[in-house]
Parts: structure tokens; sequence; C-alpha cells
């Protein structure tokens, strides 16, 4: 159970989405998770669902100075989507934008080449995607991630995640073709004050559960909750 809006840990937040989607109707679902923090959110829902695991990889450009604030976000195949709020800032410009994504691009490239040693691209034409992360703020990544699974050609997108900006969740609601969110609460100022547990999630994890979860399985019953 979530005390006070807050997730334990991003394992918890998983489960908790399974129960959530746990019998809806799916054609060869595959979960598209988005790295990192996402990717353990989404290797439980592949656990539970008996779903096939895999990434796709969109990286947040950072605003100039506040490195935290995603002004928009790249996605692997290099499609640069912009937040509304970024045409306003007096800083960022053409030659900022185009410097910035190159600096994703270049980490998009490091990841893609570390995880797709465990794990070859899934397929996705004529699939159930369950797209997920372990939250949503701006939701810059999640929407450059999105457009690039629509353009592969999935039967459905299906949006699941733990917690989102509402504002954010209602933006994304008509680019897919279901969202799944536990909370959309209106106090929203980062992902991480709704999980108790919000450590930094290594590539090593990553490549650990894609190893693990990289393929369909027979359903999985749920580890007991003792000792949280």
């Amino acid at each position: 159970m979530i005390a006070h809006g807050i997730f334990n840990d991003r394992e918890e937040a998983g489960w908790m989405l399974v129960e959530r989607l746990r019998g809806t109707t799916v054609e060869k679902p595959l979960v598209l998770a988005i790295p990192r923090g996402g990717v353990e959110v989404g290797a439980v829902l592949a656990r539970g669902l008996g779903a096939e695991l895999d990434v796709v990889l969109s990286r947040k450009l950072r605003a100039p100075h506040q490195p935290e604030l995603a002004l928009g976000a790249v996605s692997e195949d290099g499609d640069v989507y912009l937040n509304h709020f970024a045409s306003a800032m007096t800083d960022v410009g053409d030659a900022y934008v185009q410097a910035e994504r190159h600096r994703q691009l270049t980490e998009i490239e490091r990841r893609r080449t570390l995880y797709r040693a465990v794990r070859p691209q899934a397929a996705i034409r004529g699939r159930s995607v369950i797209l997920t992360d372990d939250g949503i703020a701006t939701g810059a990544t999640l929407i450059a991630a999105l457009r690039t699974v629509r353009a592969a050609g999935p039967k459905e997108i299906i949006v699941a995640v733990p917690v989102g900006a509402p504002d954010r969740i209602d933006a994304i609601r008509p680019m897919c073709d279901r969202v799944e969110c536990l909370m959309e609460p209106e106090a929203f100022w980062a992902i991480g004050q709704f999980y108790r547990r919000f450590e930094q999630v290594p590539d090593e994890r990553v490549v650990e559960l894609l190893r693990e979860h990289g393929l369909p399985a027979t359903k999985w019953t749920r580890p007991a909750m003792a000792g949280r």
C-alpha cells in the first residue's frame, strides 16, 4: 500500500501497476522502459504480466543553468521534442538546442551499445506496447520515446507510470491509446518526492534486468513484501 502518497521503491510501484493492468487484453505484450529508473519498474511489469522487456532510449535536453529542468528531449532516432515553455526561455536558441542534442545523442549511443550487447532490439509492429518510466514530471522524455514507438507501428500503446504531474498526464493522453497512472498529485515538484528510496540506477543494473527479463516468460507470482 502507498502510505501518505509515497511508494517504498520502484519495485513496489511496479507491482501496483501490475495490479492495475492485470486482466487487460493485450497482443504479444512488450514492456518498453525508459532507462535507467524506468527499467526497474518495467522489469516488474514484464514479470507480472508475462511480457517481454526492452528499453526505448530518450534523453532530456537540459535547460541552460538549470540542468535538472528538461526544456525538451531527444529520442534515439534524433527527433527533438521541446516543452511548451522552451520558446519563452531567452537563453535557449537553435545553437544551444543543437549542441545539447548532440551531447545527449552521444550518451544515447553509449547506452545503446551497452544494452544491445545483451538485448537485441525487440520487434514492435503489431504488438501491445506498455511504455513506462518511474514517473512523469515535464513528460519530455516519455513524449519523445512515445513518438518513436508510435512510428514503429504498434497495435496500441499503453502508458503506465506510478506518478505524474496532472497537466503532463493530460498532455500525454491524446498521444497514446490509454494511460494508467497511479497518482496524479497537484503538489508535484519532483518524481523523487513520491518514493522513500529513489537511488540512481546504474547501467549494470539495467543490463542485469534486460538479461533476466528480456524474453517473454510465464506469469510470475508477486513476492512477499515482508520486511518493507
